[in-house]
């Protein structure tokens, strides 16, 4: 795999959790076992270490650590996206160019939304990291405050960071902009939905090329996914509608991600991915209500996954 060449992102891009022991220890055995897993799904490309992966609690060396691990587990058999966020171009720029030696494929970066940035702001904040790799990038924008970037925003960007490929964005209601993006950069930035394929549905008639879900059921939205590509209506939504429960709880579970992190490794569990469903601390301790809830969701879920195989 050429690591400068261009990543055709379709459908499901998981995120790939960060697996832990009893002593909150990286579990590399289990984080090489979900790359696997990722393989054999055949995704087109896989990202870490992201929200998802509890970045925010990982030391810089362990974020530069387990990107080479899961680099050197996939081997070329699938695209990596090396996350590299951080509050500092400078410092994101570093991490990046760090993962691209050590394998990633492609970086991509959260934009800093710990404060109001005006446009010029996040464009000279993502210049330099964007420019500073010679392989593509993906621009993330999570913005629980409101006012995300839109086609102006993306059409300056592609114009002085030309290996821009990807958007990921977060936010309902995102049609009219999708389209709008689409047109401006003349499909040369697609767009991916990463609300745990809460929206896709609605927006693949528009273009989405596709969503960046949790790992622990990203290959039965993959399927969805194909299916309403493919104008396959009725089975789509017929499937998605058997999952929606999940991905209801866990998008509500957004306003507290420890909730959302602990409902994804339970799953993970449950399908012998992981060796235990550790978070490190702090983290979130479940009631016994939301634990049979989860538990029940899980039993489903497992039953969805038997009757699609």
């Amino acid at each position: 795999m050429d690591p400068t060449q261009p990543i055709q992102l379709k459908g499901s891009v998981p995120i790939i959790p960060i697996p832990f022991d009893a002593q909150e220890n990286i579990d590399e055995e289990s984080l090489r076992r979900l790359v696997e897993f990722a393989v054999e799904k055949k995704f087109s490309a896989i990202c870490l270490p992201a929200y998802g992966s509890e970045f925010y609690k990982l030391t810089e060396d362990e974020r530069i650590r387990v990107v080479k691990i899961v680099a050197q587990q996939s081997a070329g058999r699938v695209p990596i996206i090396a996350q590299s966020n951080h509050g500092s171009s400078r410092v994101a720029r570093e991490l990046a160019r760090t993962h691209v030696k050590n394998g990633a494929n492609m970086i991509s970066v959260a934009l800093p939304r710990q404060f109001a940035l005006s446009d010029d702001d996040l464009l000279r904040y993502l210049v330099p990291i964007l420019n500073g790799v010679d392989v593509p990038s993906l621009v993330q924008d999570f913005s629980p405050a409101g006012g995300t970037i839109g086609a102006d925003f993306t059409a300056r960007l592609l114009e002085k960071c030309p290996k821009l490929g990807y958007l990921k964005m977060e936010e309902p209601m995102l049609a009219p902009k999708l389209v709008a993006i689409t047109e401006k950069t003349a499909g040369r930035v697609g767009v991916l939905e990463g609300t745990g394929g809460l929206y896709l549905l609605e927006l693949i008639p528009y273009g989405l090329c596709g969503i960046m879900p949790c790992l622990a059921v990203a290959d039965v939205l993959n399927v969805v996914f194909k299916l309403r590509a493919e104008n396959k209506n009725d089975e789509a939504f017929d499937l998605y509608g058997k999952l929606l429960p999940r991905v209801l709880f866990s998008f509500q579970s957004f306003q507290h991600f420890e909730v959302y992190l602990y409902c994804e490794k339970s799953l993970l569990k449950a399908r012998g991915l992981i060796s235990n469903a550790i978070c490190r601390n702090a983290g979130f301790t479940p009631d016994p209500y939301t634990v049979r809830y989860v538990d029940e969701l899980n039993e489903r879920t497992l039953d969805l996954l038997k009757n699609l195989a």
